[in-house]
């Protein structure tokens, strides 16, 4: 039976992108499919990209952002959630009812440059201004804190001298459209597993190495298809 994932998005919806299209690659053994997109903001464009795949869309209003969301989601029968750049505190009723399978993206290696207030170019601008040599993405489960949950994956990006926060959130978010979807899959499919005791199980098994995420840290962003291209399925 494929797990219905719902993706949280405030913005362009280009991590959103990354999981349908990393889906596609796999399909028709996929065992995951996006089924529901929900945004804070009515205009944001994780939402047309969603009407154009077909997948229905929810924009999330002040009641839907609260307690209702988990009656919303349970209404979809969603068995994963991944935030996909949304900036908006998620209720314990949702994080509690979907512990272990609910996973958000964040572009810096937490725990450092994370918290409340730390998105977007906020992040980068941080790293730079620390003078920290090298940043990233991590993927990690969600629970009542900001980014505090137990870390799923994390890939190094390598801050340059000539960087700039808008330089640097564009090679970081290769990592993220790499990391990000392979995440997702894996706890839809329960390969990747958190245990009562907050450890992460089965991690290793859903990302083999692969070369073009050394690449895309330094060289830039190809496009999402090349990414895929030279992914191996788990």
């Amino acid at each position: 039976m494929s797990a219905r994932v719902a993706v949280l998005a405030s913005g362009g919806g280009s991590n959103l992108q990354a999981i349908v299209d990393y889906l596609d690659t796999l399909a028709p053994r996929a065992g995951a499919s996006v089924e529901l997109v929900a945004s804070d903001r009515v205009a944001a464009g994780a939402l047309e990209r969603a009407r154009a795949r077909g997948i229905a869309t929810v924009h999330l209003d002040a009641a839907r952002r609260g307690d209702a969301m988990a009656d919303l989601l349970e209404s979809y029968d969603v068995d994963v959630i991944a935030l996909a750049g949304y900036l908006r505190f998620v209720p314990a009723a949702v994080t509690q009812r979907w512990r272990g399978r609910i996973l958000n993206v964040h572009p810096s290696l937490l725990p450092a440059f994370g918290g409340a207030g730390m998105y977007g170019l906020r992040v980068h601008q941080a790293v730079l201004d620390a003078g920290v040599r090298v940043t990233g993405a991590t993927v990690h489960f969600v629970d009542e804190e900001y980014d505090r949950g137990p870390i799923i994956a994390q890939w190094p990006v390598p801050v340059l001298s000539h960087d700039t926060a808008e330089t640097l959130a564009r090679r970081v978010l290769v990592a993220e459209h790499a990391l990000f979807p392979r995440a997702v899959h894996g706890v839809a499919e329960e390969r990747i597993t958190l245990g009562p005791d907050g450890r992460v199980a089965g991690v290793g098994e859903s990302f083999p190495e692969c070369a073009v995420f050394a690449l895309a840290s330094v060289d830039g962003p190809p496009a999402v298809s090349d990414v895929f291209a030279n992914q191996r399925a788990p």
